[in-house]
């Protein structure tokens, strides 16, 4: 699945943020609600105007912008 055929960014909308193309649902609502043990089945349920593609394609789209910005995390000590 090629996500670029799902996902646009456009400034005029939602202030730019990454939003499933032809709605306003933020990327990030997506993966937010998935974080939190929503399945797909349920945010597609929930946003009927999206597909369980979309949902694949909001999913992509975070593992690609995951391998371009690097977030510390703070190593704790298990010992």
């Amino acid at each position: 699945m090629n996500w670029k055929e799902r996902i646009s960014i456009d400034a005029r909308i939602c202030h730019g943020k990454p939003c499933i193309k032809g709605t306003r649902i933020w990327v990030s609502l997506i993966l937010d609600l998935l974080a939190s043990g929503e399945s797909a089945e349920a945010v597609v349920a929930e946003y009927p105007q999206i597909t369980r593609d979309d949902v694949l394609a909001c999913i992509a789209y975070g593992a690609e912008m995951s391998r371009e910005r690097f977030v510390p995390i703070p190593v704790t000590s298990t010992t």
